[in-house]
């Protein structure tokens, strides 16, 4: 018996139905190919009590094998002999990880069940890791800004932890990791520092009182509750004034924001911590009334907008960390809030920023952020760091409409830096380019359409780029941008030298000279 099917070249063919039958098997075969293994099912059970489900593809298999693996399993309580998930901690770090569980001493999970997730992860992540999709050409004639480094000290290993522009007294200060912070006026010249108890990483002005400014306490990982937030007697005195809030997780941003509607500006805070961390507020900046407003590891940035449009000021949270996220916190109205978690991301992503801005202009908020961090078990180039923004659809849905590929991303801010109606980005990456250093430095311009024309400058080829502040510096009605230079170590220092790099400033400001053109 033969049946009609398959037509080809417009032609009728017979098939047998033997070959009907070996048809059959193949897709029954390919059906059975694409049921997920044992490893990707226990993976996806194990890894997604946690997190986001990390995909394999996102790193390679030595990255996965050597650094990755081997952290998620002490999580799990499996350790090889001889390892020691508490190595190098300060005894109340380790009391407190001890405390909290954070690498239990007996196995969660089976050695056999934990043999199938290595298995499955190494098997099928790429050799080597998948590089960025080819980028637009860089244009590198970026006149609009010309670069005037800043050297501060003796110091010729920059590392710069701050960069903020008081507008209300147009002074510009300047933190770094030894511990010092000094302010510029516009000229630019050096009018005063202070000695801080750690690096100073954030600061708050105000035309009624003296500065606030956060000591994030450690800059590397760690569990101690070394921060603080402390006044500046003056702006224009070398003094610093007692501590006013202190045993901080390590916390990197706050604003002023009245959150319960009783006409007072409360203290809103994120303190990022390590394995522990949380987003609060302090009733009218009193030490003693913190409301939590959820404790989560990573708490990065927040951004205050009414965003439901019910006239109270709801709280947008981009989470690092393992549980990578963006969550919007609707106010209540008497102090409490409701969790929307718009964005979920793997832990690898390395969230550094995140920012609202309206690029559409239809009067609801959009997000822009930075992915780049990449300092811990997962030092390569990973092709969804960079820049994006998500737009949102009026009803707080966001959905992702650019991505510009940067590794190593660590701030991205928007403006209308060339005043032709529409938001261009500039954006830095905290990233070893020996080859080409200008690159760390990225401005987006804004063509139209949420198209952006990528230009580069060789006036930011002398840092490594951490830190960055947008401000009209010299009051000439366009947008400054003042980028800090961090390096780590000497070595990466030394990279820049081989290449005829000969002075390494701890700030460089880009003058916008668009409205002067």
């Amino acid at each position: 018996m033969l049946l009609n099917i398959f037509p080809v070249r417009s032609a009728i063919q017979y098939v047998p139905l033997s070959f009907i039958a070996l048809a059959i098997l193949l897709i029954c075969s390919a059906h059975q190919a694409s049921e997920p293994t044992e490893g990707e099912v226990l993976a996806r059970q194990y890894c997604s009590s946690c997190h986001l489900f990390p995909d394999p593809s996102l790193l390679d298999k030595e990255t996965w094998k050597t650094n990755v693996l081997p952290n998620m399993g002490w999580r799990l309580g499996v350790r090889k002999a001889g390892d020691n998930p508490f190595a190098g901690m300060k005894e109340d770090e380790h009391q407190r990880l001890l405390d909290l569980n954070v690498f239990p001493s007996s196995q969660l999970i089976s050695s056999d069940h934990w043999k199938k997730i290595v298995n499955y992860y190494i098997q099928q992540a790429p050799e080597k890791p998948i590089p960025s999709k080819p980028l637009e050409v860089y244009k590198r004639d970026l006149t609009m800004f010309h670069g005037e480094p800043l050297f501060i000290g003796e110091n010729q290993t920059p590392q710069t932890t701050l960069v903020k522009f008081d507008s209300i007294h147009s002074l510009l200060y300047i933190g770094d990791a030894q511990n010092e912070v000094y302010v510029i006026d516009q000229t630019p010249q050096l009018l005063a520092n202070w000695q801080t108890v750690s690096p100073a990483v954030d600061m708050l002005f105000s035309s009624q009182s003296a500065p606030k400014m956060i000591c994030i306490g450690s800059l590397l990982p760690s569990e101690e509750k070394t921060g603080t937030i402390s006044y500046l007697d003056s702006v224009l005195t070398p003094q610093q004034s007692a501590t006013s809030i202190g045993n901080l997780g390590r916390p990197v941003q706050m604003s002023d924001v009245d959150v319960n509607g009783d006409g007072m500006k409360d203290l809103l805070l994120c303190q990022f911590g390590n394995f522990t961390g949380k987003i609060s507020w302090f009733d009218n900046g009193d030490p003693q009334k913190e409301h939590i407003i959820k404790l989560q590891a990573g708490a990065r940035k927040a951004e205050v907008s009414d965003m439901n449009k019910d006239g109270k000021p709801d709280i947008v949270v981009l989470f690092a960390q393992a549980r990578e996220s963006i969550s919007l916190f609707e106010n209540k109205g008497d102090g409490t809030f409701n969790e929307k978690i718009l964005l979920q991301f793997p832990p690898v992503q390395g969230s550094t920023y995140v920012e609202l801005d309206d690029f559409n202009r239809d009067g609801f908020p959009d997000i822009l952020m930075s992915s780049g961090d990449n300092w811990d078990l997962s030092d390569i180039h990973k092709r969804f760091h960079g820049v994006r923004i998500f737009m949102n659809d009026g009803k707080n849905n966001f959905t992702e409409r650019l991505f510009f590929p940067l590794y190593g991303a660590s701030k991205a801010m928007a403006r209308d830096f060339d005043k032709d109606g529409d938001m261009d980005i500039a954006a830095i990456s905290f990233h070893d380019n020996p080859e080409k250093p200008e690159d760390g430095f990225v401005y987006l311009e804004n063509t139209g359409n949420m198209h952006f024309v990528p230009h580069v400058t060789n006036d930011a080829k002398q840092g490594k780029w951490l830190t960055m502040e947008v401000a009209d510096m010299d009051k000439d009605g366009d947008d400054d941008i003042i980028l800090g230079s961090y390096f780590h170590a000497f070595s990466e220092v030394a990279k820049l030298m081989v290449k005829g790099v000969e002075q390494f400033p701890q700030v460089v400001i880009l003058r916008n000279n668009h409205i002067q053109h």
